[in-house]
């Protein structure tokens, strides 16, 4: 490429000025982290929406339906925080108590001191949720009574944050993405053409 040409092409993109780039960058990188801000203030309420409705026996399938479609729809949702968070991060305490009374009816109408006995034991034993069904479990069957384990998936779970979602905190940090890589080819391009071309 001659020095004539290289001229021609300055004459065209030296419109693409290096600021628009930086401007573009500073705008839509504070928009994202706003819009990525209020996705994960969403969650933490459609979360609290389902403890409350876990605690007063409400619409819990209703309540974990919302959380689920919007953390599956929303980037920065995701529900465990920090390296020490709790897995599953949702556990249905309620639920569970719920779910750990209903055992009772299973050991038979004449055997309910034997459940309060194994419940009175076990909690005694430990004070994590699946521990104590488990301990439950096993003082009943020692017992001569089986109760029927519960599953897990009743009363814990979790929801993966999707990586890319196309709202505004996604396309804006496109936005972002493309107008860093403009301000990197447009600001040396200037530098270059400014030195070896005017």
């Amino acid at each position: 490429m001659n020095k004539r040409h290289l001229h021609h092409l300055w004459r065209i993109y030296r419109h693409a000025s290096p600021w628009y780039f930086l401007a573009g960058l500073l705008i839509f990188g504070v928009i994202s982290l706003v819009a990525l801000r209020h996705n994960n203030e969403q969650m933490v309420r459609l979360r609290d929406a389902v403890y409350a409705a876990d605690k007063d026996n409400g619409d819990v399938e209703g309540s974990l339906r919302t959380l689920r479609e919007y953390v599956y729809g929303h980037m920065n949702t995701s529900l465990s925080s920090g390296p020490n968070a709790v897995h599953p991060p949702i556990q249905l305490k309620y639920t569970y108590e719920r779910l750990e009374q209903a055992q009772e009816s299973q050991l038979g109408q004449g055997d309910s001191t034997l459940y309060q006995a194994a419940q009175s034991y076990c909690d005694s034993q430990s004070d994590v949720g699946s521990e104590v069904i488990a301990c439950i479990q096993q003082y009943a069957a020692d017992h001569g009574a089986q109760l029927a384990p519960v599953p897990p998936s009743l009363y814990e779970f979790d929801f993966v944050s999707a990586r890319w979602s196309p709202d505004l905190a996604g396309w804006c940090l496109v936005l972002t993405v493309l107008s860093a890589l403009g301000l990197l080819i447009t600001a040396p391009y200037h530098w270059w053409a400014k030195k070896f071309l005017l």
